[in-house]
């Protein structure tokens, strides 16, 4: 059995790592992973995460106010629990990852972070708000619990095959002691410690506001070229390769030209995330004319299309406006 990292290897009654035993020990070997974890959220990533872990050797209880996942959380190998308390009930990490803040705060209440296990660490992979999960993290400081935040970069297909990327804030210290845990689901120069809590979540949002910016952009540069009659074709390759090339053009843009406005993210759940970063550009007193641009042509989108999913629904709107849809 492996060994969990917050298990004293003498079998002694105090946890491994945990306060008042030694804080300082290595205890991130392959040999003392942890493996008990309760895992909250069974949607489009939480479901091949629990794959993940359940592959790598631990022992994963899921929870999810859907009880309609239960087939599918079962089906990756991982057990089933009908309250995020029972989930919890003894765990050694508990791992979030549903919608978004709202979400978080209403999953995680005091009941749960008192069922872990001492010495336990919270990993919320959430594409939270640093102002919720500072709340959140408060609550879990309370009850003796560690804390990272490692929100996700990629697909529920990047999350099935181990290749996502983590975006780390918290203690560098307990990241290096929950990393074999995080390569279950990352590869190792794929996992970023970016700072101290709230970076972590920042990051995501930041990269969020460039994709979504760079999105908009580039289609009013193509509707542009259109109408003045350059060909689409030729001004894509054109731009991939020139000094305005980005991973955008390159590698998402001919989903658009195929008709797909990437319906794996909800349009809704886009703008609450641009609105958040707007607003702590707001707080912390830098420039955000270009980030205010970005979140009103999504609020634009939003009151068009609905809550609907959609990435490049606001890439929609412009082609709406336009009279032209950028096909291929």
């Amino acid at each position: 059995m492996i060994r969990s990292v917050f298990e004293r290897p003498d079998g002694g009654g105090l946890p491994w790592c945990a306060g008042g035993y030694d804080r300082h020990n290595d205890c991130h070997g392959g040999d003392s992973m942890p493996t008990r974890i309760a895992l909250v959220g069974a949607g489009r990533m939480g479901t091949p995460l629990a794959g993940r872990f359940v592959s790598a050797g631990h022992t994963v209880t899921v929870s999810d106010l859907r009880p309609e996942r239960e087939e599918a959380v079962r089906s990756s190998g991982a057990s089933w629990a009908p309250s995020v308390a029972t989930a919890a009930a003894g765990a050694d990490v508990l791992v979030s990852v549903v919608p978004g803040p709202d979400e978080a705060a209403a999953a995680l209440p005091d009941a749960v972070f008192a069922a872990l296990a001492p010495g336990a660490v919270w990993i919320d992979m959430t594409s939270n708000s640093p102002a919720t999960a500072r709340q959140l993290r408060e609550r879990a400081g309370a009850h003796g619990v560690e804390v990272l935040e490692a929100p996700i970069g990629g697909s529920p297909d990047d999350a099935e095959h181990g290749r996502l990327r983590l975006f780390v804030g918290g203690s560098a210290e307990v990241l290096d002691r929950c990393r074999p845990l995080l390569e279950a689901v990352a590869t190792p120069d794929q996992i970023r410690h970016m700072g101290g809590p709230g970076t972590g979540y920042t990051t995501k949002l930041l990269i969020n506001l460039l994709w979504f910016g760079q999105a908009t952009a580039t289609a009013e540069a193509l509707l542009l070229g259109r109408r003045a009659g350059i060909d689409l074709a030729a001004l894509h390759e054109t731009l991939a390769d020139s000094a305005a090339g980005s991973d955008f053009i390159r590698r998402d843009l001919p989903a658009l030209f195929a008709g797909d406005y990437l319906p794996s993210y909800g349009l809704h759940r886009i703008h609450d995330q641009l609105e958040v970063i707007a607003g702590e550009a707001r707080d912390l007193g830098t420039p955000h004319e270009m980030a205010d641009a970005v979140l009103r042509l999504h609020r634009l989108a939003l009151e068009r299309f609905g809550p609907v999913d959609g990435e490049l629904l606001a890439v929609a709107l412009l082609e709406e406006a336009a009279g032209t849809l950028l096909r291929l």
